[in-house]
């Protein structure tokens, strides 16, 4: 249990925070797959997100039997930390209100989100998840949480409504689906934009990542960035995350291969010097009951408390190594994301 004059509860009052989510989406669409994530998920604590992918990974005729399997799997023992999301079927899929049913009704234990892909509208994101509330009720009435959603961007129609999915309630991040995106344009966008440097410099494609960022940090919630298909250049995958980070606001990236993980991890993590000054100025700015302090010479108030716990929680997300002190404080032992 937090301390009543703990940063989030202090800083944030009447404003929605944002979900304390590690900065890896890692997708696996196979068993065998899903159950090597897992396994490296046991090994790395809950550093990463899997997605199960119940959309791209089910074989045509099989879709029900895969959601099963997927099911199992986040029912499992296998799954220790609980960060096991699952991908559906897009809205015009006969299948995504049966994927529904096994996830999320007959699961023994249920994901930690679900992910919509391909959604053209408000509409399509606001009808998913009203069936999704409504399966949940049917299940087991108010007993669980509502189950937070994912949503993909990756549609013009979606692009075009940003700011109103990301309004809508439950959702917890805007995805940017690249290679779905660039296709989408009928080849008015070159191939060369699916991957770096075109990625980040065509028009139309950085235009897309700002108006995502934008709307998921206004909203109060977490925006994704897209894979990086070089799946044998750690430092490709590296520089790609940081670019995202730093340049367009991202603090989430997706991984379709474990290889991706640590590279994505590492440079998503801010500068220890910036780390040792937050943890130094939250304590301070905690005795002084969140009033204003001085520190190396420097006047710090509310504003630049936000900033350094955000800060802070990003450090611990991606597992860095914090004050001794700090840590006792504002995160709970044993957890490796903001508690």
């Amino acid at each position: 249990m937090t301390s009543p004059r703990h940063p989030r509860d202090i800083l944030f009052a009447g404003e929605k925070p944002l979900p304390a989510l590690p900065v890896v989406d890692h997708y696996a669409g196979a068993e065998k797959f899903i159950r090597k994530a897992l396994i490296l998920q046991q090994e790395m604590g809950p550093l990463f997100d899997i997605t199960a992918d119940c959309e791209d990974g089910a074989p045509a005729g099989e879709e029900s039997r895969h959601a099963t399997m997927v099911a199992e799997l986040i029912a499992s023992p296998d799954n220790r930390w609980g960060r096991v999301g699952a991908r559906i079927h897009d809205i015009t899929h006969p299948h995504w209100q049966r994927d529904l049913d096994i996830l999320v009704g007959h699961a023994a234990r249920r994901p930690a989100f679900i992910t919509l892909p391909k959604v053209r509208s408000a509409q399509d994101a606001a009808t998913q998840i009203a069936a999704l509330r409504r399966i949940e009720a049917e299940t087991d009435g108010n007993h669980h949480r509502a189950l937070p959603v994912h949503v993909l961007i990756e549609t013009h129609g979606a692009l075009h409504e940003v700011w109103q999915i990301a309004a809508l309630p439950g959702v917890e991040s805007l995805d940017f689906g690249l290679m779905d995106f660039v296709s989408a344009h009928h080849g008015a966008i070159p191939g060369a934009a699916m991957k770096s440097p075109g990625q980040f410099e065509h028009p139309l494609i950085a235009r897309a990542k700002t108006k995502i960022a934008a709307a998921a940090l206004a909203n109060g919630i977490v925006p994704a960035h897209n894979v990086t298909t070089e799946l044998n250049a750690p430092d490709i995958v590296a520089h790609d995350a940081r670019r995202a980070r730093l340049e367009f606001g991202y603090l989430r990236m997706w991984s379709i291969h474990p290889s991706q993980i640590a590279p994505i991890i590492a440079a998503m993590q801010p500068d220890f010097t910036e780390v040792e000054d937050a943890s130094a100025i939250l304590l301070a700015a905690q005795q002084a009951s969140w009033g204003p302090i001085r520190h190396r010479g420097q006047l710090h108030d509310r504003a630049s408390y936000r900033y350094y716990w955000t800060l802070l929680a990003r450090a611990h997300a991606t597992g860095m190594n914090i004050d001794a002190d700090a840590l006792a404080c504002f995160f709970t032992a044993g957890d490796a994301v903001p508690s």
